[in-house]
């Protein structure tokens, strides 16, 4: 069984911790068994290998696959969208690549979840079922249905058909599934009371099995391709549309296994400040008189908090939030569009700070950050194609990269870096730079990455004088 794991979505009910580059699922704010911190791709990865499922796949974006690599390893098997064009073409590209790059034939079984519920392990456990589902042939869509605690208006619900039971054997155990009789996409809290009560009504989590074949079926009804190429060159011709739309309500049989037990959405600060253990984080003082109330704090400048209940407040370099936890669930609504790009990110080279952003008149915007470079690590082989760059060298010594060219790089070097060039950074020592990006639309997804690994990087290029190396003391290479 292939596991394909969904990760998009920035979060946005989650500002100002979470933002475009630090979506919720990584944000480390719960605890293990041990009491060390981590975040939900974290938790559901751990999870999935406890349950035994180690043939992963994760089907991410560009600006989430660093932090994919780092919470998960480097060696975690990836596809990255092109394009953010929901669940549907996603999920249709993750299965291309199973069956195009890792060998996988059409009986193979897939199962897709997003890399965030907050469950019990007996959840990941039930993936076993729904292999069995679709490898006995009972259905062609088989999918998680989750017994509800209470009504709400949040969730899409599967209907199961109650004169059609499937009885299974899973291992070392017995196991059943019903047949769905039809989906009701969130309704009224009246309704979803009704058919909870008289129709045994589970909340659909986003959990989908099928045979890999299935799929490229429903893809070739799309698209024409031969490769993994083609699918991924013809990414923007698939339609916009939810997973759920475009095949499960399609699909002529489909079967749902239900699980009863914990699981929870932690998208919104009331649920998640449920499990965060820590009151407040950072330089915080939190008056005794401030009933179940959670400040998190990840500036220099303290944050006090008197006589508050029954709130969040969260200050970042992105933004500061004080809400009444039920009133939080409604963040989205009230940012609307004020939400900027973020201003601090870690990558696996190291961070950045925005110092300035600002935009003219003629249309041209420009972009100040202060980059700091580990020592040993680079930024990677790349290009852009609308902006150009300025790199000052403030602090420390390292080694820059232009158009194939090695140059030593030490405090008051200045670096000009045209549209079109290609460059690299690697630090010898803890470097420290000033960036001003200037463009038309400065945006991450204009980064076109040439190579990451610095050995490969050197091939390319042409060698440092004897004089050059001295400068930078040791290259390390």
């Amino acid at each position: 069984m292939k596991i394909i794991l969904l990760s998009g979505g920035s979060g946005t009910r989650l500002w100002p911790l979470s933002n475009e580059a630090r979506s919720k699922q990584f944000l480390k704010i719960l605890k293990n068994e041990k009491g060390d911190h981590q975040s939900m791709v974290q938790r559901v990865y751990g999870q999935l290998r406890k349950a035994g499922h180690e043939d992963i796949l994760v089907a991410t974006n560009v600006n989430q696959a660093d932090s994919i690599r780092t919470q998960i390893g480097q060696d975690i098997s990836i596809v990255i969208e092109p394009e953010r064009r929901n669940t549907w073409p996603a999920i249709a590209l993750a299965a291309a690549h199973l069956y195009f790059k890792e060998g996988c034939v059409h009986d193979d079984v897939a199962v897709v979840l997003p890399i965030d519920p907050y469950a019990e392990d007996r959840y990941f456990e039930l993936l076993n079922h729904l292999e069995a589902v679709i490898d006995n042939g009972f259905a062609d869509i088989a999918l998680m249905g989750v017994k509800p605690t209470f009504p709400t208006a949040k969730y899409g619900y599967i209907i199961p058909d109650p004169d059609h039971e499937i009885q299974m054997a899973v291992q070392n155990e017995t196991g059943s599934a019903r047949a769905v009789q039809y989906f009701k996409e969130k309704p009224s809290v009246e309704e979803a009371t009704d058919l909870i009560n008289h129709k045994g009504a589970l909340w659909n989590c986003g959990v989908f099995a099928f045979k890999v074949g299935y799929l490229m079926d429903r893809l070739a009804e799309n698209i024409d391709f031969s490769s993994y190429e083609d699918v991924l060159n013809s990414y923007g011709q698939l339609k916009k549309i939810s997973f759920d739309y475009e095949v499960v309500e399609k699909a002529e049989r489909v079967a749902v296994v239900k699980y009863d037990g914990i699981w929870k959405d932690l998208g919104t600060w009331n649920t998640l400040c449920d499990h965060v253990t820590e009151t407040t984080t950072g330089n915080v003082v939190l008056s005794d008189t401030s009933k179940n109330t959670h400040v998190i704090n990840e500036l220099d400048i303290p944050t006090v908090v008197i006589g508050i209940e029954e709130a969040v407040v969260v200050a970042t370099h992105d933004g500061i939030l004080v809400s009444d936890k039920k009133e939080s669930s409604y963040i989205k609504e009230y940012l609307g569009d004020k939400a900027l790009r973020p201003m601090v990110e870690k990558r696996p080279w190291g961070k950045y700070y925005v110092l300035e952003h600002s935009e003219h008149e003629d249309g041209s915007c420009c972009i100040t950050k202060k980059l700091t470079v580990k020592a040993g690590k680079n930024i990677s082989y790349q290009y852009h194609q609308k902006r150009s760059e300025v790199w000052t060298i403030v602090e420390g010594t390292g080694i820059f990269v232009l158009n194939d060219t090695l140059q030593v790089a030490k405090p008051g070097s200045v670096f000009k870096i045209d549209v079109g060039d290609k460059h690299a950074m690697r630090a010898v020592e803890d470097l420290t730079m000033i960036e001003v990006q200037i463009g038309t639309e400065l945006i991450e997804e204009d980064i076109v990455r040439i190579e990451k690994n610095w050995d490969k990087i050197l091939l390319m290029c042409n060698a440092l004088s004897k004089s050059d190396k001295d400068q930078t003391m040791n290259t390390g290479e």
